[in-house]
């Protein structure tokens, strides 16, 4: 990219490789397990993740397929891939439920696999546990008839049990652990013959089902143990002994394998389903699921799929990518959330298969700016739930703390490590909820408990003898380092939660208000004047020109010597003060950090595409460690820097997520199986468009929108998108001949979203039920994109007076 080319999604995926090695859950919003289906197919069936589920331990299975003229895999190929060579190509089927395929090349043909998930009923879950089954069709794709084909072709799926290590490095994040592979009990098949009209299960010793192969298609199939001694599928016509065996001693199966092996005619369209339960199920329920079938299973599926909460926005843009990033991740948020039957909780957990439990940061973010932003209000308000109703329950995690009635802390049955953060994501989550839902209920009921909360903090600030800087928190953990330090990111979450319940508080003329906003402004000035004197006492480093910089503190105490090596400096340190609002974005520490990550001298030490392990740097203004923490994105949003805004905004979205499925990546090549950076990407897209952050009382359109959404034949729509002054509707698009930019504007009016009133006429926004939070905002300003020879602006089909120059208009 040119300095002053303006970045797209294409440019951006010019920059970052595609992730690789993935992994994407696949399930039903709100069941306490999921399946997840890897990089290159393979179906992994793992219900204990957790401590929640540990009662399930043993019971999970590893589905393992491989495209197969003859039951073998021929030509010295390996039979199993185990890390992805791009070969096995991933994507989502175009409809309301989640159906992943996978495709392989092999043969002359395309052969896929369809997999998407079904609970009897097709309804919200009841108990969090109902039985979940995974619908797989394997068929024929495309054959290209120019080659000569096989007449048949098929599937070799290999079963074992759960054999996958993860891990947060780059090219090591998948690792298949032959040695616990074995599938611990006894499979057979239900007959020795295979009747296609019947069906095909495969039993467990005491009867019950743990897959089947459904009856009515054309096809057959051999069950077998994989030892090579036993194996016998050379009784099939298609398998001699000959290849069987070489095959065998090049990554053949072992004695830890069961088989199974399909076959159909190798002819477009030929297809076979199988069914798989996430645990072997019962003969009865599992034969009543089968009987359903996967055409009407699916049907089931889409119709639950379909429902679309009244309050969602419609976001639609010129570059499908992000289109497609928006709808998965709404749905992979919820798939990844859980209903524990325990305790009736409900929680939206911060990753699949390897992060099955709660992180508040990511998941305020996910709260706040996925499930909010998009109009998702009932669902985050569940996932809320189970904070209030914990509230107190958990003790700060440092020593000066103890109980408090007001701490909001991540439940004991869904955390590993806390943070003191945790308290302020989440009075930031239930408090922004609250300002963008205008939910009565929830402000009745949450008031309280954030009230609380504000007075945690006082408290908690108020603390001294605790060796630190006094005026702000004490030290505690503030990271998975676990260390207890006074760390700017405890701090930043402390004061966003604070100031975001402030603005709610005042907004319903709470009598409380001003005594929070007060001692925000008290927290703000002790911090800045921490800062300054920690900033002061630390050394200096130098940049290229030879010119000296004051290094920027990310803890005002207990800090470890290496703390500025690590990643966090970057991705939990300084540059996150910006979105917290401690500190603004033209403060010159503020410039100076921006100016280290960008480019100080460790930036020629870095690798591209290498581990995060790395002295962290910003590299197209995306977190070299986790890109969902690319905090200096705010940086730039605040200070009107567009390129750099945009620049970070589509790395995020061309290399934090998948391309293939839209998964995101914590860091990359590293774990996936989030929503992670597809939080922040989207929140950053929303505020391109529908800005009602960077100033109080203000609402600001199209002030950062790319000009990849200006487009003269399709009309970019951001649709009853929620803002703190009531959901509002905007459309635009650039006339045939690219001078005139179209803009419809309204306020859609709660409940009844599709109506919209537009401007000349009076504009006010709407909350549905709360008086308090109704209102106009003081301005409402339109921006004027830099687009080449553009003369006439339109707002809702009147002509704007506007001289040609002006950047932005005043239009309310």
């Amino acid at each position: 990219m040119t300095r002053h080319a303006e970045p797209s999604f294409e440019t951006a995926c010019q920059w970052w490789t595609d992730l690789s090695d993935i992994w994407t859950p696949v399930g039903w919003k709100d069941h306490l397990f999921q399946f997840n289906v890897l990089f290159n197919g393979t179906i992994l069936a793992q219900p204990n993740l957790n401590r929640r589920t540990q009662q399930w331990r043993r019971q999970g299975a590893q589905f393992t397929f491989v495209p197969s003229a003859t039951g073998i895999v021929s030509g010295g190929w390996p039979v199993y891939v185990t890390r992805d060579d791009g070969m096995v190509r991933q994507g989502w089927n175009d409809s309301a439920a989640p159906v992943l395929w996978s495709e392989w090349s092999q043969d002359g043909l395309l052969l896929r696999q369809e997999v998407f998930a079904h609970i009897p009923g097709a309804q919200d879950v009841s108990t969090g546990i109902e039985p979940l089954f995974a619908w797989v069709r394997l068929s024929i794709h495309y054959a290209c008839r120019a080659l000569p084909l096989e007449e048949k072709h098929g599937f070799l799926v290999k079963i074992n049990a759960p054999h996958i290590s993860t891990c947060i490095d780059a090219k090591d994040n998948l690792r298949f652990v032959s040695e616990t592979s074995a599938y611990p009990r006894r499979l057979s098949s239900e007959t020795e013959a295979c009747i296609p009209e019947r069906g095909y299960r495969i039993l467990e010793e005491e009867g019950t089902v743990r897959l089947a192969i459904a009856p009515g298609h054309n096809y057959t199939a051999k069950f077998a143990p994989g030892k090579p001694a036993e194996l016998d599928l050379a009784r099939m016509d298609s398998v001699d002994d000959l290849a069987l065996s070489t095959a065998l001693t090049v990554k053949g199966p072992t004695e830890k394998d069961y088989l199974l092996y399909i076959q159909m005619d190798a002819v477009e369209g030929a297809h076979v389903d199988l069914l798989l339960p996430m645990l072997s199920t019962d003969r009865a329920v599992f034969d009543r699921e089968l009987a359903l079938g996967y055409d009407r299973a699916l049907e089931e599926a889409n119709r639950y799929w379909s429902n679309t909460p009244a309050t969602a926005a419609r976001v639609t843009t010129p570059e499908q990518p992000i289109n497609q990033t928006i709808k998965s991740s709404l749905k992979l948020a919820e798939v990844m959330a859980e209903k524990n039957p325990a305790d009736g909780n409900y929680a939206l957990l911060t990753g699949s298969l390897t992060y099955a439990n709660l992180w508040a940061t990511p998941y305020a973010m996910t709260s706040v700016m996925l499930l909010d932003t998009l109009g998702y209000h009932a669902a985050a308000a569940k996932y809320l739930e189970v904070f209030k109703r914990e509230q107190g329950t958990a003790t700060p995690p440092g020593e000066s703390f103890k109980p408090h009635p007001g701490y909001l802390g991540t439940p004991r049955a869904l955390t590993l490590i806390d943070w003191l953060a945790d308290h302020g994501a989440i009075l930031y989550a239930a408090s922004q909820h609250a300002l963008l839902s205008g939910d009565p209920e929830f402000i009745t009921a949450w008031t309280d408990p954030i009230v609380k909360a504000c007075e945690f903090i006082k408290d908690a600030r108020a603390a001294t003898g605790h060796g630190g800087a006094e005026g702000i928190m004490p030290p505690a953990v503030a990271t998975d380092n676990q260390t207890r330090i006074q760390a700017v990111w405890n701090d930043g979450w402390m004061y966003k939660g604070l100031t975001t319940a402030v603005r709610l508080l005042e907004r319903t003329g709470h009598p409380r208000a001003g005594e929070f906003a007060a001692e925000a402004r008290a927290y703000q000035e002790a911090f800045v004047r921490a800062m300054h004197e920690k900033c002061a006492r630390l050394p200096r480093w130098t940049d290229a020109e030879g010119r000296q910089h004051h290094w920027v503190p990310t803890a005002m105490s207990g800090e470890q010597p290496g703390e500025t090596r690590h990643a966090f400096y970057l991705d939990a340190g300084p540059l996150f003060l910006v979105f917290a609002g401690l500190m603004n974005a033209e403060d010159e520490l503020m410039q100076l950090v921006l100016a280290w990550f960008r480019e100080g001298p460790q930036t020629r030490l870095f690798r591209e595409d290498g581990n995060w392990r790395q002295v962290p740097c910003l590299r197209h203004e995306m977190s070299s460690c986790e890109p969902c923490y690319s905090w200096n994105t705010f940086h730039s949003h605040q200070s009107g820097d567009r390129r750099r805004f945009l620049e970070g905004m589509y790395s995020l979205f061309a290399g934090g997520i998948s391309r293939k499925t839209f998964v995101s990546c914590e860091t990359r090549g590293g774990i996936t199986g989030t929503v992670f950076s597809a939080t922040l990407a989207i929140y950053l897209a929303r505020l391109s468009v529908v800005d009602d952050q960077i100033e109080t009382n203000a609402l600001h359109l199209l002030r950062l929108t790319p000009l990849a959404w200006l487009q003269s034949d399709q009309e970019t729509i951001f649709e009853n998108v929620p803002t703190e002054f009531g959901p509002v509707t905007l459309r635009f698009a650039l006339s045939p001949d690219r001078k005139t930019l179209q803009v419809s504007f309204g306020a859609a009016l709660r409940g009844t979203p599709k109506r919209v009133v537009l401007p000349p006429a009076p504009l006010e926004f709407y909350h549905q039920g709360h008086a308090a939070l109704r209102g106009t905002p003081k301005r409402v300003v339109l921006h004027v994109p830099p687009v080449e020879g553009l003369t006439t602006l339109l707002l809702n089909g009147k002509r704007l007076d506007w001289n040609g120059t002006d950047r932005s208009l005043d239009i309310l």
